[in-house]
């Protein structure tokens, strides 16, 4: 029965000596990094070959992506959490500069000006970094307010947030203003605004969502998206390119059957049938090459993660430490939900990264330098 007990604590984060972090979480998140590095190449070798390209670009870079990863997630886990609130302002107006800056000297691609290009081999996106930059702010901004938040201070929360939130809508960028909007809000709730105030936020929240698509503010290739996620099944030939991409995608991971076709195979990733599967559509190389099994296994993983996370937060000691390993699993789980969820049809494309499996330096070093936030706020858990 002590062994089954060990088991259990384990996985609920129990076994954990005072003041030293959640190991269970540290290994998750490695084990997650090096799964998306074999992916990545199990994803884009043959294509590569096919090009006359090196095989291993994209996998080099992602392993360095990883490795600085890994590096970070563990020097920030060494800081105590409550010094972040030292940090968090000048960081917060650092991302302001860098979202500004992008309209002057940014990179524009598939019409989005979200990148920073250095080099031309080095790109940055500093939307990524703004989220953990929006959560660290939040979190402090409310621990200095332990008496409790007053409505002057959800409008100035709501106004914090909305500066960057609407620099990143004119990037334009949908998916991560999706992202800040209910990390944000989810945050608020925590921290213990009115769920009342919560809903009518939600309620304006949703207006202006359709008045804005009214009223032609989001790009109509963001609107096609959604219409394509609701018209799955539509002859509309504008919609043809975003319904081909989906299909193909549920087709990759529906071949993968039970098994799988084992890596470096299966005829959807071999022929390239999947556009950018490196990135938003990995998760189809994995359902297509290591199959039902595997699937579940890596989202077994994810969710692992997750709970870790979610774990982190429910011990912590003060306002500041539960909010910032909540801000992040709810960054973490809905990146997972909705990546996984466009790959498969039950939800709209919005280009969200599978956290530790998409290929991405930006996102990569976010989500292990988040890890590293959750990992500090551990060390220092009750």
């Amino acid at each position: 029965m002590s062994e089954v007990r060990e088991v259990r604590d384990l996985v609920l984060g129990r076994l954990r000596a005072p003041g030293s972090m959640d190991w269970g979480l540290f290994a998750g998140i490695i084990v997650l990094g090096l799964t998306g590095v074999v992916m990545i190449y199990s994803a884009t070798r043959q294509a590569l070959v096919n090009a006359g390209l090196n095989p291993h670009y994209y996998v080099e870079r992602q392993a360095v992506f990883v490795v600085l990863g890994v590096v970070v997630m563990y020097v920030v886990s060494r800081f105590d959490y409550r010094r972040f609130e030292i940090a968090a302002t000048p960081l917060y107006v650092v991302s302001l500069v860098a979202l500004a800056g992008l309209f002057v000297v940014g990179r524009s691609a598939l019409g989005a000006q979200r990148w920073y290009s250095l080099g031309g081999t080095i790109q940055i996106q500093p939307s990524e970094f703004t989220v953990l930059c929006l959560v660290l702010a939040v979190a402090t901004y409310c621990e200095r307010r332990r008496e409790g938040l007053t409505m002057y201070d959800v409008v100035r929360l709501l106004v914090m947030s909305a500066v960057p939130l609407l620099l990143i809508v004119k990037q334009p960028d949908l998916g991560t203003s999706v992202v800040i909007v209910l990390t944000i809000g989810a945050m608020l709730v925590v921290a213990g605004v009115p769920p009342r105030f919560m809903t009518m936020l939600a309620v304006l929240g949703s207006v202006g969502l359709v008045v804005a698509t009214y009223l032609d503010v989001l790009k109509r290739y963001q609107v096609d998206r959604f219409t394509a996620f609701l018209n799955q099944n539509s002859n509309n030939p504008q919609l043809a390119p975003l319904i081909y991409q989906v299909d193909n995608a549920k087709s990759a991971i529906g071949a993968g059957g039970l098994h799988g076709a084992g890596l470096f195979h299966g005829l959807q990733t071999v022929l390239g049938y999947v556009p950018e599967q490196q990135t938003d559509f990995i998760f189809t190389a994995i359902g297509e090459q290591v199959g039902f099994i595997g699937s579940v296994v890596v989202i077994g993983l994810l969710a692992f993660v997750a709970f870790r996370i979610f774990m982190v937060g429910r011990h912590a000691r003060d306002t500041m430490g539960r909010l910032l390993a909540i801000g992040i699993f709810v960054f973490f789980a809905f990146s997972c939900f909705e990546n996984i969820g466009m790959d498969m049809g039950i939800m709209p494309m919005t280009g969200i990264p599978l956290p530790f499996l998409s290929y991405g330096g930006s996102a990569t070093l976010v989500f292990f330098a988040s890890g590293g936030v959750v990992l500090s706020v551990s060390r220092r858990a009750g």
